[in-house]
């Protein structure tokens, strides 16, 4: 019987019934204001089961933690690639997810990708899939090893700039963030290209005194 999280491999047993190993693509933080957007990419030994691999969103996080170890050591091969606010800023936000996407399928030598809703052209057979991560095992995976390294740098970050509050709100546009960048302006993490950020820039440019 199925749990109500059980994300089947039905999209890899395609592939893993001609004896073909596939990644899943999957990227965390392409809406937040501030910080990188994380990539990740996994691929697990044909067959491979667990019936607690789930879309990353609807984990806790204390589950998401556990299961950021155990994908490590069940993976054949797994990385995560850190986008920089400066590359969002210069690709957007879509083109510097598929970027990195593209990036990690080439170097994980693999041709059958799947991935979270992200269509490009690299390897010889790519499905890209509305809601991913609640379909195949494989994106799962992957949202959960970027959503657990994004989070814990916006952690580190928070150290760094404490008055943005990113270890609650992890750079996304909430009340308190907004309020904060209102109040002590833009940070190097600050994504310039996005709205927010962009309205904060044209006022200091406007009153390049007013704090």
């Amino acid at each position: 019987m199925k749990t109500a999280h059980l994300c089947p491999n039905e999209y890899e047993h395609a592939f893993w019934t001609e004896g073909k190993l596939v990644i899943g693509l999957d990227e965390a933080g392409r809406g937040p204001l501030a910080g990188p957007l994380s990539v990740a990419g996994v691929i697990f030994p044909i067959g491979y089961e667990n019936p607690d691999i789930y879309d990353s969103k609807a984990l806790s996080e204390k589950k998401r933690e556990k299961l950021y170890d155990q994908i490590l050591e069940d993976a054949l091969w797994a990385e995560v690639i850190e986008v920089s606010p400066a590359d969002i800023d210069r690709y957007d936000i879509y083109h510097a997810d598929m970027r990195a996407m593209e990036q990690i399928a080439a170097e994980s030598g693999v041709s059958c990708i799947l991935t979270d809703a992200m269509p490009f052209q690299n390897g010889t057979e790519v499905i890209s899939l509305v809601k991913g991560d609640q379909k195949s095992i494989s994106i799962a995976a992957a949202s959960i090893l970027a959503k657990v390294t994004r989070d814990r740098i916006m952690v580190q970050y928070d150290q760094e700039y404490p008055q943005y509050g990113f270890a609650k709100h992890k750079g996304y546009p909430t009340k308190q963030h907004l309020e904060a960048l209102r109040k002590y302006g833009i940070t190097p993490i600050h994504r310039r290209s996005f709205r927010p950020v962009a309205v904060q820039q044209e006022q200091l440019d406007l009153f390049p005194d007013e704090k």
